[in-house]
């Protein structure tokens, strides 16, 4: 992991200890400005993004912080270490922004998300760019003790030059008895130049169940995409069906 990512992960960490003041809160609210801040570090057994490694099976340490003001408009950004097979890059950076809102049980976010790998050479990817942006829009509806979840995401260049992307995906939330959640996903990826992007179009599946333990959500998962190995970047074991379990605690 590069200094980049170890500075950012150090940051967080001072900002909490400055703001926090030596006790966790589950979140933390500037009364004056309106403004609610909520850290979350990660430890997770490995990097997935839509069912694909970005950490070749490795863990991940993880920041992410969100600010969001009264109005509903808040910023953002996410860190964690990733590994791409022939590519130079060690971190990923993503900052975002967007409007979130309420109407009863239904929740509404639409936003942006732009995502950098600080250092990352072209040279080294025959002059292809990891850096790209997506419009995003999430709906979610609660009926307790259920939640229906839906998102679509558009990136006019997807990362590696690959032009259109777009992103669809579903899901139900379960509330279980003793705090624990029970969750499921089904998305499915489009892209203009699958050869750029090294993957064919792909749906990708996750069965999760987690339950907060002293204040740290634990989660174990089963997650999978449906890329033969021979279709997976070469040949690679990225896109393959696995377990998992992260750890995450929210100030």
């Amino acid at each position: 992991m590069r200094k980049e990512l170890t500075m950012l992960l150090a940051g967080f960490a001072l900002v909490l200890s400055s703001i926090v003041a030596g006790k966790a809160e589950a979140q933390i609210k500037l009364e004056d400005p309106g403004l609610t801040i909520n850290l979350t570090p990660t430890l997770s057994s490995d990097y997935l993004f839509r069912g694909v490694s970005q950490t070749r099976d490795r863990p991940a340490i993880q920041g992410t912080v969100d600010v969001q003001h009264d109005s509903g408009f808040y910023v953002g950004a996410f860190a964690s270490n990733v590994a791409f097979r022939g590519l130079d890059a060690r971190q990923e950076l993503d900052l975002l922004g967007g409007w979130r809102t309420t109407f009863g049980g239904l929740s509404v976010d639409t936003g942006a998300v732009w995502y950098t790998y600080p250092g990352y050479n072209k040279s080294t990817g025959g002059g292809l760019g990891l850096n790209y942006v997506e419009l995003a829009a999430k709906l979610a509806y609660e009926l307790e003790p259920i939640k229906a979840l839906a998102s679509f995401y558009y990136s006019p260049d997807f990362q590696l030059n690959s032009k259109n992307g777009y992103y669809l995906e579903g899901g139900l939330e379960a509330k279980l008895p003793y705090d624990a959640t029970l969750a499921g996903r089904f998305g499915r990826q489009w892209i203009d130049r699958n050869s750029n992007f090294g993957l064919p179009d792909f749906n990708n599946w996750s069965v999760t169940l987690s339950r907060p333990f002293y204040g740290v959500l634990l989660t174990v998962g089963y997650f999978d995409t449906n890329i033969g190995k021979s279709s997976c970047g070469g040949g690679q074991k990225i896109c393959e069906a696995r377990a998992m379990v992260f750890a995450s605690y929210t100030f």
